[in-house]
Formats: structure tokens, C-alpha cells, sequence
């Protein structure tokens, strides 16, 4: 599956739902706005990283990055 800043925030956006977090509370218990969970949920592209992978974390949502076959680690 080719992650999507879209696809990323629809995740994000379900399963900040399933846990019963505001939009509001993941954005003060992740130490980020709540412009830029808005922004994240709606798969803005330009969205920070450091500020991406935070919200992750928060939530208890883990990505895997795989290098290419051959590659070295």
C-alpha cells in the first residue's frame, strides 16, 4: 500500500475517533495546534514530519520503514 498524506490523515482521523479523542485534546496532548490536526486529518501535504510523527505516537499508531532489497541498513 503507497501512503498518501490523505491516507495518513483518514487514519489518524478514525482512530483518534475510535479512542473518543477531540480533535482539541490530541492537539494539546501532542503538544501541536489544533490548525495542524485539522490540517493533518484533511491530508495537507506541506505538514511537518517531526510534528506528523508525534501525533502518531500519540495515538499509538506505528509505521515501519523498509528499505529497498540490496539497500544497506
Amino acid at each position: 500500500m503507497r501512503l498518501t498524506p490523505t491516507k495518513v490523515g483518514q487514519l489518524i482521523r478514525e482512530t483518534r475517533k475510535q479512542l473518543g479523542v477531540t480533535q482539541k485534546d490530541l492537539a494539546l496532548t501532542s503538544g501541536t495546534g489544533l490548525r495542524f490536526v485539522v490540517d493533518l486529518e484533511g491530508g495537507k501535504e506541506t505538514c511537518q514530519l517531526g510534528k506528523v510523527l508525534t501525533v502518531l505516537h500519540t495515538l499509538g499508531i506505528h509505521i515501519t520503514l523498509t528499505p529497498p532489497a540490496g539497500a544497506k541498513e
